[in-house]
């Protein structure tokens, strides 16, 4: 049996029954759990609408969809445990694979790990090749193109698609559908960037630990089920204005303004004629232009906020540099 339990947040959003099976998982496998926090965001198709909750599990109504970032930093505020496992409705828990992350985190292997992430399989038990690496302007524009599928030594993929995640390693990156993180580190790094209303907000924590001095591990001890695209699967034209946003932001805040500008340049003009050349249907390229056409009208505002973040960025890695030398492990 833990001796430590980790309090997980799970972000709702029209996640339908995938919601409640994720719940039943976590009453089925509840070591290592301490509480339960449901934060939903404003759901319309009653996913939230539980009458009978599962024991130690709240739900925080906000009414309208606030973000993925600052739904997990509202959860977090309601954590007392050492540790908080941010996981998505579309995941569940399976026999150990909390208690043996846990246990690794408290391991002296463990102990330069601020994030743990687990394998997480698809519902025919393979394991997803989830772990990533951070984002280049050099990485989008060959992820922009297809390079990265057709000259993947040099244009590398976002996902380590060459790595088998068998083994334990330290990593850039885990996919935030199972993302652990101990609570300290959590809120000395200040939580997510609400700037990131979806996608690379645990990216871009990941960096921010890295530069505090923790590093990001691959745990293949244990095992979640993740079904994968969840709800934005529904709303793909979204989900591509959301994706540009959020990669726009990162690439400002952690390479720059002029590697911003670049980016921006390329998702307009090279990137915008692959994508339409390569659609598949006549739906694909009308999902193509509307997500577009969403990121060109928010574009000011995604300059002014990605310009802000270049600019809090040294005067954040300063501080992160400060920490390093006082929290983090030698």
């Amino acid at each position: 049996m833990n001796s430590v339990n980790a309090d997980i947040v799970i972000v709702n959003w029209n996640s339908g029954p995938l919601l409640r099976e994720c719940l039943a998982s976590i009453e089925a496998f509840p070591e290592g759990v301490g509480q339960v926090i449901v934060v939903d965001n404003g759901s319309t198709d009653g996913s939230a609408d539980i009458s009978a909750l599962p024991t130690r599990t709240r739900i925080i109504p906000m009414g309208e969809n606030v973000g993925f970032a600052k739904g997990c930093n509202l959860g977090a505020e309601h954590c007392t445990a050492p540790y908080i496992l941010l996981l998505n409705p579309d995941a569940r828990l399976l026999a150990n694979g909390l208690p043996s992350v846990l246990n690794f985190m408290e391991s002296e292997q463990g102990s330069a790990a601020g994030i743990a992430g687990i394998q997480l399989v698809d519902k025919f038990a393979r394991v997803q090749k989830t772990c990533s690496r951070s984002p280049t302007l050099w990485r989008y524009f060959g992820q922009g193109l297809g390079l990265d599928r057709v000259f993947p030594r040099i244009f590398k993929p976002h996902f380590m698609l060459e790595f088998d995640h068998a083994t334990t390693r330290a990593v850039d990156g885990v996919m935030g559908a199972f993302y652990l993180v101990r609570s300290q580190l959590y809120v000395d790094l200040g939580g997510m960037d609400e700037r990131f209303f979806v996608y690379l907000e645990e990216v871009d924590f990941s960096l921010r630990a890295r530069l505090a001095g923790w590093s990001t591990y691959h745990f293949a001890g244990g095992q979640a089920f993740h079904l994968g695209g969840g709800t934005t699967d529904k709303v793909k034209a979204l989900r591509l204005f959301y994706s540009f946003r959020s990669r726009t932001l990162f690439i400002f805040k952690s390479r720059g303004a002029a590697a911003g500008v670049a980016l921006v340049l390329l998702t307009l003009t090279i990137e915008f004629g692959a994508r339409c050349i390569s659609a598949r249907s006549v739906k694909q390229l009308g999902e193509t232009f509307r997500g577009y056409r969403m990121y060109l009208r928010s574009l000011p505002a995604v300059i002014r906020t990605a310009l802000a973040c270049s600019k809090d960025d040294m005067r954040e890695l300063r501080r992160l540099q400060v920490l390093a030398g006082s929290k983090a492990p030698s």
